[in-house]
């Protein structure tokens, strides 16, 4: 519940459909004798901005098209997102600059108009604080996954009302500083974007001075193994017996170090899934996405573990006497884009045939440890700026909702 104890002298609590403060939902009679032919903005669900609560990607079209079926509101109203997920992440936006002052949205907003009493923008803060998603989120009504916040809860909702000005100079401020923090997270996010690309970079010119006499097919190196059928209710292994990892390409999005994948959803005994004839990716594989949209992530990940894979995922790893060892290849598949070796036409997908004649450097073990020991150096340091982003992130999530707490109270 917004802290609506101990206001500053002037303010007062009154409730959001009080005429004085807002006027909810309103109708589409206001809009009576306009020509169907009339261009207005259209705002689709997607079109709003959950992070910085804009409308950033507006439509326009005529008023005949949309005037039944979907939810109308107009220059400075505020549109509320009723649905889950979308009222929790913050969809919630004043309708500025719309095509002749008309706007239709998506039947899953509330609309709310300020009153006398009111600036758009305190609505809008009020409405997007933490305080009052969290009580909207408790007042849903409905299905699993289609639970919706009911227009009783806006009517009934309680909000402190300080005089005009100073809505206004509590909004000013408030914005202001948001800004400076938006600022503070683009310059941290610039930098990881700069330490990534310089990573890149730097992977690349690792196998592009390769020696042109030391390339050979890595079909001739190493074992590449396409995933296969997985069942879903393969028998755990006992005690003592040994344990055979079921990865699906899901378990890609494992969290930990991005490099390793050290546990699966499933798992079986390897007696188990010889009997079941699933193909065994050995630990120190790399492993990859290689078919469908998920190619495109480019993501690569090294098994901890003997695992089969499902058949969205093909698994790579050094033959006995390759020379080959798992680090260096993993950071050689790197230096790749597979999307550029997919088949064209129907599914994408990377196949065994695409990565036979591809030339990786077979380099002395101590060349290989050394540009291992490089790259690993330069990922730790994006890692650590990673990191640093990480709790950024989280401080400036915390700062936002208690500086709104403090606006509410009349303490900026």
């Amino acid at each position: 519940m917004l802290a609506l104890d101990d206001l500053p002298d002037g303010w007062a609590v009154k409730r959001l459909s009080d005429p004085a403060v807002a006027t909810l939902n309103p109708k589409k009679s206001e809009m009576n004798g306009m020509s169907p032919e009339t261009e207005v903005t259209f705002v689709p669900m997607s079109a709003v901005d959950d992070s910085s609560g804009i409308i950033a990607r507006p439509e326009v079209r005529r008023l005949g098209e949309v005037k039944k079926g979907y939810t109308y509101f107009a220059e400075n109203d505020v549109i509320f997102a009723k649905i889950t997920p979308c009222m929790e992440n913050g969809k919630c936006a004043v309708g500025r600059g719309l095509r002749n002052r008309l706007g239709f949205g998506s039947t899953e907003f509330h609309v709310v108009r300020s009153g006398a009493e009111t600036t758009p923008e305190w609505l809008h803060h009020i409405l997007r604080s933490q305080q009052v998603r969290d009580d909207a989120e408790n007042a849903m009504h409905g299905a699993a996954g289609q639970q919706r916040v009911p227009i009783e809860f806006l009517e009934l909702l309680e909000i402190p009302v300080p005089p005009l000005p100073e809505q206004r100079r509590i909004v000013a401020r408030v914005e202001a500083l948001t800004r400076r923090l938006d600022q503070a997270r683009q310059a941290r996010q610039s930098a990881l974007d700069d330490a990534a690309t310089f990573l890149r970079a730097a992977v690349a010119r690792a196998f592009e001075d390769a020696d042109e006499t030391s390339l050979r097919p890595l079909g001739k190196l190493t074992g590449i193994i396409g995933g296969n059928s997985i069942p879903e209710n393969a028998p755990l292994p006992n005690p003592g017996e040994e344990r055979l990892g079921l990865m699906k390409v899901s378990d890609m999005n494992a969290p930990g170090n991005e490099r390793f994948i050290n546990r699966c959803k499933l798992e079986t005994s390897r007696a188990a899934a010889v009997a079941r004839k699933l193909r065994i990716v050995p630990a120190g594989a790399v492993v990859f996405p290689k078919r469908g949209g998920a190619i495109a992530t480019n993501k690569k990940r090294v098994l901890s573990f003997p695992a089969s894979l499902d058949p969205n995922l093909m698994g790579v790893f050094p033959l006995p006497k390759s020379g080959l060892i798992s680090e260096f290849l993993f950071w050689w598949f790197e230096s790749l884009d597979l999307a550029e070796l997919q088949e064209d036409g129907g599914i994408p997908q990377v196949n065994k045939k695409h990565l036979d004649p591809l030339l990786i450097p077979v380099l002395s073990e101590l060349e290989q440890r050394s540009i291992v020991a490089r790259l690993d150096a330069l990922r730790g340091k994006v890692d650590e700026l990673l990191r640093l982003q990480r709790e950024v992130d989280a401080e400036l999530a915390a700062f936002t909702p208690a500086l709104l707490a403090k606006a509410f109270r009349g303490e900026l």
